[in-house]
This record gives structure tokens, sequence and C-alpha cells, in this order.
């Protein structure tokens, strides 16, 4: 869980700039938790005490606003609206929130649901359920030491996306694109052809997208695989996380995660 935050964090200050290669400061000094944290703070304390998504995320949503927010419009309009109804969104929100349900849940079968659960509550288009069963079943399989490979033909064989392509020929022509159908699969490639979790961070920022989402995505997946986050890292995230927040992680991975335990 904690490689999600800190892909986010070290994506947030390259979330507009389209970088393009991988020799950029990892750590400015002006990064940020933005919503793809503090969503999946919502998650893991919904997993942890059970509960209703709907109502953790307009919780957390109302709590954590700008500058750390950045919610999508879409999403702030459900957020503040008076009905709660999912609004038939693709956008890659449920995504980039899921990563927690990768490492609470033990089975396929358990980590599909959950996943879906926490989705629909907004994100109800096919695709956007899609994205965030794809993405939390990566991290479950990171999580349970499947190899890249039995990793890629999975998603693929379930889901469909193409995830043939290296980040080398994704990066050219790639661009800012909200929708999971236009982000887990370029996140996925960064994990594929990573060598390392900061290895996998640089990858996903550098293919000029939606550089916080894409990094997050593709730091749970990275930290649950390769198991080990760089303490600079690691001590840059922790020192940007309010504490309650902080409190959560905690909490979640003393309970889901101890071998990657802050």
């Amino acid at each position: 869980m904690l490689g999600s935050i800190i892909g986010d964090i070290c994506g947030s200050t390259y979330e507009f700039s389209s970088i393009k290669h991988l020799d950029f400061d990892l750590t400015p000094p002006d990064s940020e938790i933005t919503d793809d944290s503090i969503l999946s703070f919502a998650t893991a304390e919904t997993l942890l005490q059970g509960g209703d998504y709907t109502e953790a995320y307009r919780r957390f949503g109302t709590t954590y606003r700008f500058p750390m927010g950045g919610y999508g419009q879409g999403f702030k309009r459900w957020l503040y609206g008076s009905l709660c109804e999912p609004y038939n969104s693709c956008g890659n929100g449920s995504a980039m929130r899921v990563g927690p349900v990768g490492w609470a849940c033990d089975t396929v079968e358990t980590v599909l649901t959950e996943a879906a659960r926490s989705a629909c509550v907004t994100h109800s288009h096919p695709e956007g359920i899609k994205g965030a069963q794809a993405t939390a079943l990566a991290v479950f399989m990171a999580r349970k030491k499947a190899s890249k490979e039995a990793i890629r033909a999975e998603i693929t064989d379930r889901f469909g996306y193409d995830l043939s392509r290296s980040c080398d020929e994704i990066r050219p022509g790639y661009h800012f694109k909200p929708t999971c159908q236009e982000t887990v699969p370029e996140a996925l490639a960064a994990f594929f052809d990573s060598t390392s979790y900061e290895h996998a961070l640089r990858l996903a920022i550098s293919l000029g997208g939606d550089a916080d989402t894409l990094a997050c995505i593709v730091g749970g997946i990275a930290e649950a695989w390769y198991g080990h986050i760089p303490d600079e890292l690691r001590k840059f995230a922790l020192a940007r996380i309010p504490e309650p927040l902080a409190i959560i992680l905690t909490d979640f991975c003393t309970t889901y995660c101890p071998t990657t335990h802050a």
C-alpha cells in the first residue's frame, strides 16, 4: 500500500508536464499526496473496518481537499451532490484507489469481487470496473510472487488489454488520458519493463500521461512484486502524509503487508 502512496506523491508535480524521459528528480520538494492517495486511504479504512465505500469516499473526499485534492469533475459532482448514485464513469479513479484490495484479499475471486464493489459506487461503467479489477488482481498476483509473464498472461486473457507494448513504444504518442482503458495497460507496461521499484515509478512518470495516477497504480504492483522500497522514498513520502492518514497506513500495513510495514 505504501508503494501506491509513494507513486502518487512522486508523480504529483509531473501530472501535466509530459517529461518523456527518465532523468528527473523523483522527490521534488513541492510533491504532495493527491486524490489518488486520499481515496486509497478510504479504501484501506473500509477494508480494515468494514462499512460502505460510498460513505468512506464521500467522507475522505470532503475532508481532504485542495491543495491535496485534485478530484475530477464527475467525482466532485458526485461528492457534493444530494444523491449517491454512480455516474457510469470509466475514469482511472477506480484503478488509482483500489491497490489496498490486492493486499487485503486472499483469493482471485474475492479480489475481483471487492475491486468491483469499490469501483461501482462511482465508476459503474464496465471499463471502470474492469480497470479496478485488473489493477487489484495485478497487485494480488505480484504479492503471491507470480512471474511477470504469468501476470501479463492472466490480465490479458481475463480483461483483453493489449499488454504487448513496451514503454519505449508507448511513450512517443502518449499524453494525458484519464480513462481506465488508456491508463491501466500503460501502468502495467511500466511494471513489466521495470527492474526495481524506483525504476517502475520513473518509467510510469516518463510516459507523459496522468503521472500521479500512473505511478500510483504501478507503485502498488511494484511494491508487492519487488518487496523493497528505498529508504529515501519511504521517508520522503511519510513526511507528507497527514497524521490521521498515517495511522490508517500503519494499521493497514501491520494487518495486511507487514513485510513492507512503514
